[in-house]
């Protein structure tokens, strides 16, 4: 039987307490980004300005092995970690992505159970992997679409890809069983706040759930306050074409705020950073590609995990380091977004989505 050092054991071991950082926020999610790289050049996240050349990525040696990130995670479950989700750049870039899928659907909690596992991506290639993401145990994803008009979607992704055949791989991961599907659209004043409407609708009794995020000031692009719309303002103008009910949140830390249609032909959901901060309530962790622990979206530096594991750290060694690490967090940048006290907090270039995930 594997003992609990060993990087390969299947089971988390007994005899770590779940955390609490410095503000009582409990660790309970961890997003690993498992590569750097995206074929999609998005105009808020990765502007093609900044990311053209490809030495503006890491190199393959500095990501973190499936075997490494497969490590890292049980000691992140060892933890309180009860939700994984993959990330990037784009995930589904990622060579033979679906064995890492099955290597982390191994991991069991201090008692026993599956650790939910989910995946961002901005579907180009899901069409083609959903059947071998779920049968490696993935449990659902969430797919970005900022767009359903194809002229507005190819100039936001600025690689001239169709929506089309996002959509073909939303219906290709509902039919492999990865559900509820959730589509996330980052919606921003002039650019796409238009679209709202029609996702609405388009979705509607499909059982795909559509979730609206107010632009924010992460990612690779300049940001400007004057592009988000409120969370409020959309609600207000969708509840003049549909009846549409608050659901209560199913835990707490829960980013979207939903909402259901009335006749029970599904819900929504909106994910307001910038208006209405949930940072009191944050459970996330963030893993880069290459073993950065980052504590918020908005951090300064992040904390390594990749030296020390490839340094022979024994697992207790590293469970040390995370834990550490969380016991000090008092990060809750969006709260404090504007004041002084951010602008101490931030650094000039803020830490790009593409490298710790959404």
């Amino acid at each position: 039987m594997p003992s609990p050092d060993t990087p390969d054991a299947a089971a988390v071991p007994d005899g770590a307490l779940p955390l609490r950082d410095a503000l009582g926020r409990p660790l309970r999610d961890l997003r690993v980004s498992i590569t750097d790289r995206c074929n999609f050049r998005c105009t808020y996240c990765m502007p093609r300005e900044r990311f053209a050349a490809n030495d503006a990525f890491l190199p393959r040696s500095s990501l973190l092995s499936f075997e490494e990130i497969r490590r890292l995670a049980s000691a992140f479950v060892r933890h309180g970690v009860r939700k994984i989700r993959l990330t990037g750049g784009e995930p589904l870039l990622r060579k033979d992505v679906e064995r890492l899928v099955a290597m982390l659907a191994e991991l069991r909690t201090p008692g026993g159970q599956p650790v939910e596992l989910s995946l961002t991506t901005n579907g180009s290639l899901l069409a083609r992997k959903a059947v071998a993401l779920k049968a490696a145990g993935l449990q659902r994803v969430t797919v970005s679409l900022d767009a359903l008009d194809d002229a507005v979607f190819r100039r936001m992704n600025d690689v001239d890809f169709p929506v089309a055949e996002v959509l073909r791989g939303i219906e290709a991961a509902q039919r492999a069983g990865l559900a509820p599907v959730k589509v996330n659209t980052v919606v921003q004043r002039g650019v796409n706040e238009a679209q709202v409407p029609a996702i609405v609708k388009h979705f509607r009794g499909t059982g795909v759930v559509p979730r609206f995020i107010e632009s924010m000031d992460v990612g690779g692009a300049q940001w400007h306050r004057d592009q988000v719309v409120p969370s409020a303002e959309l609600l207000q103008r969708l509840q003049q074409a549909h009846v549409l009910v608050p659901v209560a949140p199913a835990h707490r830390g829960e980013t979207a705020r939903r909402w259901m249609h009335a006749d029970g032909c599904g819900e929504i959901g909106f994910i307001s950073s910038v208006t209405q901060a949930f940072c009191g309530d944050c459970s996330r962790a963030r893993l880069s590609a290459d073993g950065q622990m980052y504590l918020c979206l908005f951090g300064r530096r992040g904390v390594d995990l990749r030296g020390p594991v490839r340094d022979g750290t024994t697992d207790a060694g590293l469970s040390e380091r995370i834990a550490a690490a969380w016991q000090q967090r008092a990060d809750r940048y969006s709260e404090l977004r504007g004041t002084a006290a951010a602008a101490r907090l931030i650094p000039i270039r803020p830490v790009a989505m593409h490298y710790i995930g959404g």
